[in-house]
């Protein structure tokens, strides 16, 4: 049996101020649509991914900012970092450990983002 994971739900307090900044840092807004007063539901997706993240009103009940370590992997930790600077998103210096290398940076809410460069394999 396969399963996919395929959308995780953000919260943020201000979704335009998210999409934004989303769109800023180089995720695709694919969907945005107010479903009625008090749903509206945004999908936005990282460039190259299968999974998309969600943001919008209604949609959850966790508190915004509350995510941590969402993790994506890069071809380029330092590229992942150069390109981040460049579109004007504030992000950490470039953090070699053994299982990879790392980019942190946070949305508006705080909601914690880790770009990880993997380790070459044997």
């Amino acid at each position: 049996m396969e399963m996919k994971i395929e959308l995780v739900s953000v919260p943020v307090t201000d979704v335009d101020r998210a999409k934004e900044f989303y769109v800023k840092a180089g995720f695709n807004a694919d969907f945005d649509e107010t479903v009625h007063e008090g749903l509206r539901f945004v999908q936005l997706t990282p460039p190259g991914s299968a999974c998309s993240i969600c943001i919008g009103t209604g949609l959850t009940s966790m508190r915004p900012g509350s995510m941590e370590s969402i993790q994506m992997v890069v071809a380029s930790a330092q590229k992942a970092h150069d390109e981040l600077v460049k579109r004007g998103i504030k992000v950490s210096d470039v953090t070699p450990l053994e299982w990879g290398i790392f980019v942190y940076f946070s949305d508006p809410d705080g909601n914690k983002w880790a770009l990880q460069e993997l380790p070459q394999r044997s």
